[in-house]
C-alpha cells in the first residue's frame, strides 16, 4: 500500500475516532464484491443497458449471495459505537444479514426479502407473513420501483441524522440519484466532514474532505482495524 493511501486511511480512522456522530451512507458499489452488479460501473446494469446489452448473469442466487468485507467493517463500526446511523440505496438485505441493527437503517429503496404495510408501513419478512398486516392492512412488496414514492419514515429519518452528522461516509454510491443525493448535502452544510469511497466520480468530489478511488473490501476493513488500535483494542 503506497503512502498517501495509508496516510488517508489513517485519517479516516482517526476522524472515525474523534467523530461522535459518524453517518454511513452505502450504495450498491459496496456489494459488487459479494457478486452482485452496481448500475453505473464498467459493467453496470444500467450501463450495459445503454450499451444495448443484457444484464450481466449472477454467478449465484440473489438470496444466496454473501456479505463481504465492506458490509463486515460497517458491523465492526456498530459494535464499536462508531456507527449512529446507516442509509443505504441497496435492496439486497446484505446490510441485515451482516448483523446491522435494524433501527439503525433505513432501506430507502426497499427490500426484496420484506414486505410493507400499505397502511402502518412496517415491514415484515416474507418468509414470515401470513395473510395482513397486523393492522388489517394490506401487505405488498418493499422494494420501489421508478416513479414509486420512497418510503416515508426511511427519508425522514435519513435526514435527520444527516443533518445531526459530524462525518458522513459515502460508500460505493455515485450520489446521482435524489432525494438520496441531497443527503450528503445536508451533511456538508450542517458541518460535517464528508468522505467518499467509490470508484467512479461523484457530484460531490471536489467538496468532500477524502476521496477514495479503491475496492471498498481494501479500505474499510484497514480503516477499522486501526481505529480499533486508536480506541485501545489490539489484535
Amino acid at each position: 500500500m503506497d503512502t498517501d493511501l495509508s496516510q488517508k486511511i489513517q485519517t479516516l480512522s482517526q476522524w472515525l475516532y474523534e467523530s461522535s456522530y459518524p453517518v454511513v451512507f452505502t450504495g450498491a458499489g459496496i456489494s459488487t464484491e459479494s457478486g452482485l452488479p452496481d448500475f453505473r460501473g464498467p459493467d453496470g446494469v444500467w450501463t450495459r443497458r445503454d450499451k444495448g446489452l443484457p444484464p450481466r448473469s449472477m454467478d449465484v442466487p440473489w438470496n444466496e449471495v454473501e456479505p463481504n468485507a465492506g458490509h463486515r467493517a460497517i458491523v465492526e463500526l456498530q459494535l464499536l459505537g462508531k456507527l449512529r446511523f446507516l442509509i443505504s440505496q441497496n435492496v439486497d438485505n446484505l446490510h441485515l444479514k451482516s448483523g446491522i441493527q435494524p433501527e439503525l437503517l433505513a432501506e430507502l429503496h426497499g427490500n426484496m426479502t420484506m414486505l410493507r404495510c400499505r397502511i402502518c408501513g412496517n415491514q415484515v419478512s416474507r418468509s414470515e407473513a401470513h395473510g395482513n398486516c397486523k393492522c388489517g392492512g394490506e401487505l405488498v412488496k418493499s422494494v420501489v420501483d421508478f416513479g414509486e414514492p420512497l418510503p416515508e419514515k426511511d427519508i425522514r429519518l435519513s435526514f435527520e441524522h444527516s443533518r445531526k452528522s459530524d462525518l458522513f461516509v459515502v460508500v460505493g454510491s455515485s450520489l446521482v440519484v435524489t432525494p438520496a443525493a441531497d443527503m450528503p448535502r445536508e451533511a456538508v452544510l450542517s458541518g460535517a466532514r464528508l468522505v467518499i469511497m467509490n470508484r467512479g466520480e461523484t457530484p460531490f468530489d471536489e467538496v468532500a474532505s477524502l476521496r477514495f478511488h479503491e475496492r471498498i473490501g481494501d479500505l474499510l476493513p484497514r480503516a477499522v482495524k486501526r481505529l480499533k488500535r486508536l480506541m485501545g483494542f489490539f489484535e
